[in-house]
């Protein structure tokens, strides 16, 4: 990830809070957990926002045990929008979850959470969910390119439930349709 990476940024800005659980006590921050004068205790769980949980959760604790998990400053826990009701739900049928509705960048925040996380069955769910619905994607930017109607109807509610890796993606395969016609229009005055 850079640090000028757009999407990351709005990942980072849409996703207010992950939840958290302290490793260790924290002096001065138990405000954060609505009790100014005492310590954050260790074992509270707080949500705290991804970029700052991120690097608390890589962070070790211990530089000469870095392998220990429990070295680590908190210990994450997956966002709601990555919760197992919702991978459930797209192992049954991709096509029927509005992701727009989880996370605006929904593969951005999975692909951030596979970062802290090692789950070999999350990211086969996203990467299966990410090709199934590419092509129902090619397929509605091909019908909007032809049309010349990019968003009208069916396709505009289609389009509604798209997140954003998904919503650029259709306006490339949008782009290559338009112009392809343009290109077979061009071909046959010749």
């Amino acid at each position: 990830m850079s640090y000028y990476d757009i999407d990351a940024i709005l990942t980072d800005a849409e996703q207010k809070k992950v939840p958290c659980k302290f490793e260790l006590d924290v002096p001065e921050l138990g405000y954060l957990d609505n009790n100014p004068s005492q310590p954050l205790k260790a074992g509270t769980s707080i949500g705290l926002p991804l970029w700052l949980a991120e690097p608390l959760a890589l962070t070790s604790r211990s530089p000469n045990n870095p392998e220990d998990s429990s070295s680590s400053f908190v210990t994450l826990d997956l966002p709601p929008s990555l919760s197992n009701e919702v991978m459930s739900a797209l192992k049954a049928d991709p096509r029927a979850v509005p992701l727009r509705d989880q996370s605006h960048n929904f593969y951005g925040l999975g692909t951030r959470m596979l970062d802290v996380f090692e789950e070999a069955e999350i990211c086969a769910i996203l990467r299966r969910t990410f090709v199934t619905r590419a092509a129902d994607i090619a397929l509605h930017a091909r019908k909007a390119g032809a049309t010349e109607d990019m968003g009208v109807g069916a396709g505009e509610e289609f389009l509604r439930g798209l997140e954003e890796w998904e919503r650029k993606l259709f306006r490339k395969a949008h782009e290559g349709a338009k112009g392809t016609k343009e290109w077979m229009e061009r071909v046959k005055k010749y």
